[in-house]
Parts: structure tokens; sequence; C-alpha cells
């Protein structure tokens, strides 16, 4: 069984105990989270599509801890005019893990 959840914007498509890095989620570690936006489920080949969501479906997350992503480098130059930039920048993710999916 699998569904595809709105988690921030973002969709993505997950199954029971499944980790995976979202955007930060502003919760304390160890707490839970529910997600109501449910699109699509999945159970063994019984599929139901929302329109645009699914009434009573959830996805209730667990939050592992918070990171930071990779140092993702900007760099601007105009050629023979001696104007350099750098920039940095490194984005906040949350490690969850799916708990419960009720359809």
């Amino acid at each position: 069984m699998y569904v595809i959840v709105d988690i921030q914007g973002q969709q993505f498509k997950v199954k029971q105990d499944q980790r995976l890095f979202v955007h930060r989620i502003n919760a304390d570690q160890g707490s839970e989270v529910e997600f109501e936006k449910v699109m699509l489920i999945d159970n063994e080949g019984a599929i139901t599509v929302g329109t645009p969501v699914i009434e009573g479906a959830k996805v209730v997350i667990e939050i592992l801890s918070h990171l930071k992503g990779d140092k993702v480098l900007i760099f601007k130059k105009k050629r023979r005019k001696g104007h350099r930039k750098l920039n940095g920048h490194r984005q906040q993710f949350s490690e969850v893990r799916v708990k419960e999916i009720i359809a």
C-alpha cells in the first residue's frame, strides 16, 4: 500500500515505515505530525484518486531529526569587468518516518 501526500507544498509517494527528507517542519524532534492532503491511495491494486484530496485519509509521520543539506555555491561573474560574487546556501531539512497511513 502506498499513498501520494502533499507535505509542505511537495508531493511524496510514501509507504509504511519509510524514511524520507522533507523541508524543515516546525515541530520538536520525536513528535508526531499529521498530514491530511492525501491525493491518491493504492491498496494492492485498488486505486482511489481524490478530487483534489481524499476525505478522511491522513498520514501520520514521526520527526526523527533536523539537519542541513549540502552546501550549494552560487557564483556570478561578469567577464572583463573584475566583478565576481560568491554566495552559498544550506537548506534546512527534517528526517521523518511514516508511522501510520489511515485510508
